[in-house]
């Protein structure tokens, strides 16, 4: 039995790339407009989810799924942060493997003036640039996407097929 690769067609193809190039473009500027604040994106992401995390705390492999990052890649943001004196790591509570990372009050300080910046930041290169209908729209359509990867185990993890 052999598997058909269905090929994108033309409408396809252009609505895929245009959604790699501005996904792409919207990140590099939401970067660079939090790095004139001295942070970026991927850190500010990180103070965010712990801020509106109870307790202002969260284990750092559920930190890592909820932002979509590597669990190795949080621990390297989590200690850039940590120098800075905004967030802390203990040992969890319920086991001695796990590591609880923890906003500190600086940390929230810092995370409410970024805040500022990072909204109207969203503002100018997404919400503002589309129609309500269209956001709208844009939002409706990634929430299927993320519950297609909630409701599928192999997705994202899928074997690489070297044909």
């Amino acid at each position: 039995m052999t598997d058909e690769v269905r090929w994108l067609d033309a409408d396809e193809q252009t609505w895929w790339r245009a959604y790699l190039r501005a996904n792409r473009e919207i990140d590099a500027a939401l970067d660079r407009d939090l790095a004139c604040h001295g942070v970026s994106l991927s850190e500010y992401e990180l103070l965010s989810m712990l801020s509106e995390a109870e307790g202002r705390r969260l284990r750092m492999s559920a930190l890592a799924e909820l932002i979509v990052q590597s669990r190795s890649r949080v621990t390297h943001t989590a200690a850039r942060l940590e120098r800075r004196g905004w967030v802390r790591r203990t040992p969890a509570p319920d086991d001695g493997r796990g590591v609880v990372l923890e906003l500190t009050p600086d940390g929230l300080a810092a995370v409410e003036r970024l805040a500022l910046a990072h909204v109207a930041s969203v503002r100018r290169h997404v919400v503002d640039v589309l129609a309500p209908s269209q956001f709208r729209a844009l939002g409706e359509a990634m929430a299927t996407v993320r519950a297609a990867y909630a409701a599928d185990p192999t997705t994202p993890p899928t074997p690489c097929d070297p044909r």
